[in-house]
């Protein structure tokens, strides 16, 4: 479960943002470049400090600044995966998986390391460098090195953004089991509409700030007044929606994604 609520002056951008998700599914937060989806989960992450307000995630406190309260980022136990992986390039895959899981006490670990691999499909990676690597294999590996540190939450700030289609649909399946096979929830920041109708449960439609809706993704979907806030350019035709994606219950729609 999540319960943000946050606020935040930089310079003469205002971020005031809230919503509440019951589901540990994917929470996906859309909208326009510079619509401050970025600084919303930074906040959550701790990176940024909100100026008032709360984040809870599921059932611990990070913030509150009624009560003083704001957890250090290295004590939130949060995975977080940026555009471009980061992944260390000195290391082979094996010890950038194992890099964090070391850090984490064996009692407090609930994801294993075979899990890991077999799901993600790079056993046959480990031993190699990540100069060796696809931009698709690279995101598997920094996916797979942020579940290893069994976190509460995983944050994931447009991570497909640097990648062709091709590799696209190489990482997105992934990334769409990840809830259900270890219960970690995702906070999924996008613009790409493709990614999220494939992915997200919840949407957070975001707009100068502030959350102008929050539901169940089919529910919005039908909701043509609030695609204006995160499309860039003529609305889709309504027309082209509702076309099954292949294993997947999910409806592909709008399949131009939106522009910067």
């Amino acid at each position: 479960m999540l319960d943000i609520s946050v606020k935040r002056v930089q310079g003469v951008f205002k971020i005031h943002t809230s919503f509440v998700t019951q589901e540990a599914g994917i929470t996906a937060l859309f909208g326009r470049s510079g619509a401050g989806k970025t600084s919303v989960i930074n906040m959550v992450a701790g990176l940024v400090k909100p100026d008032e307000g709360r984040i809870v995630v599921n059932g611990r406190t990070y913030f509150d600044s009624e009560k003083g309260l704001n957890v250090p980022t290295e004590k939130r136990r949060l995975g977080y995966i940026f555009q471009d992986g980061r992944i260390f390039p000195h290391l082979s895959v094996k010890s950038n998986l194992t890099y964090g899981m070391k850090l984490v006490p064996r009692s407090e670990r609930f994801v294993a390391f075979d899990q890991v691999v077999e799901l993600l499909g790079i056993e046959h990676l480990l031993n190699r460098q990540p100069s060796k690597l696809s931009g698709g294999e690279k995101q598997r590996v920094a996916i797979g090195r942020s579940l290893l540190t069994s976190p509460h939450l995983m944050l994931m700030d447009e991570p497909l953004a640097s990648l062709d289609n091709e590799r696209k649909s190489e990482v997105l399946p992934f990334i769409a089991t990840l809830p259900k096979e270890f219960s970690v929830p995702i906070l999924y920041v996008s613009h790409s509409v493709d990614e999220i109708l494939n992915l997200a449960d919840y949407l957070v439609i975001v707009d100068s700030g502030r959350a102008v809706a929050a539901g169940q993704v089919r529910e919005l979907m039908d909701r043509f007044d609030l695609w204006s806030f995160a499309w860039c350019g003529p609305l889709p035709d309504r027309g082209i929606c509702a076309r099954p994606v292949a294993s997947s219950s999910r409806s592909s729609c709008f399949s131009s994604p939106v522009t910067k």
